[in-house]
């Protein structure tokens, strides 16, 4: 599907104008830069390109400007007129029907209208969230879950083929302490004082958990060896623990791909392999009774502990294990989402897979800021329903998974970040969820006006003229533009300020252009089907983010 065919005309008559003035003999047409003035009067659309080309040519930029405005092809660029401004923008004023060309695409492409085939397919794996298996999922993982599900969608969205997975960290002392606290709390059911792990986990649903197990198998685990009771429980835990967490991911409107066990890198050997790569090619050195890795010689600030002393491995070890298996399944990049207490693991990890023969760029790191949520101006630290700190499931009973989501992805994932409850659960235009929403629900509410009056979307759009309707449409066309934008940069947050404009700029056309006038029903069809653009561009955006486009309000 094409990109923004608006502006790649005026791209492409640009460059043929500057190649049939003798200023280049070729030129990327991605180089010429097409924005929209803040300022109408400076035109629909403006270029710097005279500027651009003063480098090459040492010559006065509107000087540059003026020649290729007398050389342009306006009729192939839908150009009415072209001014020059200032040291030598080039603003360009199109013709009426150029810009609303795009109501019939949008009527046409429905549910598929933003998507692209940018990017060509490039095979990414996005993880995040990766939570230990050993509790609920708190603020700052339903941020890192709000935001990772977003980019998938925006990139899947931008032609990227993305897998999204889930790290799951049942190899290392939490999980052991999961198993102790669990084998505690069952035998202590059979009034057999047992105390639970200095590290322990002590939340009721240890407490449900032991219960079941003695519901279904009795006094089993009383009387079999200790080892295997803990291996048991180990188990079970994990798995109890795991499907929470996949269960209230579900409700929040986000589904993992790839749920990849840590301690299948032990069950597959792979860890040891990827040491002794290291090895082999250099990479590692003994001190001190531990296994080094050089990370230095890639820019970290200091060299890692692969084995320690003791033969055991550090965290890092089967980590690197994992991006290499990550990278041998076929990925050309990866992205890992953390959260802001890993800035430290960024170079040593980005070593470790350029010393096994990968490039720095083919891992992304990307930080998630912390969250603190607001009311009334104090800081909110606690759950009401339990007691502990504020979980995804209090997010979704308190405000509902719309609110939540659209706020997380609100604001760039790399800035910390106040949640506004009070905000999140008003009723107001204040609120940007609801802002947008009750857009949808009256833009719905026109399409079923007109159905009763018998008015339908007009396929011609000469009479749209009013500087609102000319200034939505070209708000629209933009979608595929951001869409990309959002998918480069993984930023969701450009398409909740798309939303908000897109809300911004229907509410503002509807309050100055009479939508459904049954003494002009030609005028009436045109801005119907404009209407209907709307509806259809705003769903599709609030589906990039995973909010939903109520028709009702």
């Amino acid at each position: 599907m094409a990109v923004n065919k608006i502006e790649y005309a005026l791209k492409k008559v640009l460059k043929e104008a500057i190649i049939d003035l003798g200023f280049v003999e070729d030129y990327d047409v991605e180089k010429i830069v097409i924005e929209i003035p803040k300022d109408k009067s400076h035109g629909d659309y403006s270029s710097n390109i005279a500027m651009q080309l003063t480098k090459i040519l040492r010559r006065n930029p509107r000087e540059i400007a003026s020649q290729i405005v007398e050389k342009v092809n306006k009729d192939e660029g839908n150009i009415d007129h072209i001014e020059i401004a200032g040291p030598g923008f080039i603003n360009l004023f199109l013709r009426k029907d150029a810009m609303t060309s795009i109501i019939n695409e949008v009527l046409k492409e429905k549910d598929n209208f933003g998507k692209s085939d940018y990017g060509k397919g490039i095979k990414y794996n996005i993880e995040f969230v990766s939570a230990n298996p050993t509790g609920d999922l708190h603020l700052g993982h339903a941020r890192g879950a709000a935001v990772g599900d977003s980019i998938c969608r925006i990139m899947q969205a931008a032609g990227y083929d993305v897998t999204k997975e889930y790290y799951i960290n049942d190899a290392g002392n939490q999980i052991t302490n999961l198993a102790l606290s669990l084998y505690a709390r069952y035998l202590q059911l059979f009034d057999i004082d047992k105390e639970l792990p200095e590290d322990g986990y002590y939340g009721q649903d240890i407490i449900d958990i032991a219960k079941n197990i003695k519901d279904e198998y009795g006094d089993k685990y009383v009387n079999v060896d200790q080892k295997d009771a803990i291996a048991y429980f180990r188990k079970i835990g994990t798995e109890h623990e795991l499907q929470k967490i996949k269960d209230i991911l579900k409700e929040f409107g986000v589904v993992h791909d790839v749920w990849f066990s840590e301690t299948s890198l032990y069950e597959n050997n792979k860890i040891a392999p990827t040491i002794q790569t290291l090895t082999d090619e250099g990479y590692t050195y003994e001190s001190e009774g531990a296994l080094w890795f050089k990370s230095t010689e890639f820019g970290d600030d200091k060299d890692r502990v692969l084995i320690k002393t003791d033969g055991s491995y550090t965290y890092l070890t089967p980590d690197i294990a994992y991006h290499l298996d990550k990278l041998d399944r076929g990925y050309e990049y990866l992205v890992d989402l953390l959260g802001a207490d890993h800035h430290g693991y960024i170079n040593r990890m980005k070593a470790a897979i350029q010393a096994l023969g990968y490039n720095a760029d083919q891992l992304n790191i990307d930080i998630i800021q912390m969250v603190r949520m607001m009311e009334d101006g104090e800081v909110v630290k606690m759950s009401k329903r339990t007691g502990n700190a504020v979980t995804i499931k209090d997010l979704i009973e308190e405000i509902g998974v719309d609110a939540t989501r659209y706020f997380f992805v609100s604001k760039a994932a790399s800035s910390p970040f106040d949640f506004d409850l009070g905000l999140a659960k008003s009723k107001s235009n204040d609120n940007p969820v609801y802002y947008a929403q009750y857009a949808h629900a009256r833009m719905c509410s026109i399409e079923r006006q007109a159905q009763k009056v018998g008015i339908e979307a007009a396929d011609s759009f000469d009479l749209l003229v009013h500087p609102k309707e000319i200034e939505l449409t070209k708000h629209i066309n933009e979608f595929r533009n951001e869409i990309i934008e959002a998918a480069k940069q993984r930023a969701p947050h450009k398409i909740a300020n798309y939303i908000q404009k897109l809300a911004q700029l229907f509410h503002s056309f509807y309050n100055d252009c009479y939508v459904i006038d049954e003494n002009n029903k030609v005028l009436s069809a045109q801005r119907l089907a404009l209407v209907e653009a709307s509806q259809i561009t705003l769903k599709n955006a609030l589906n990039l983010i995973g909010v939903s486009a109520p028709e009702k309000m």
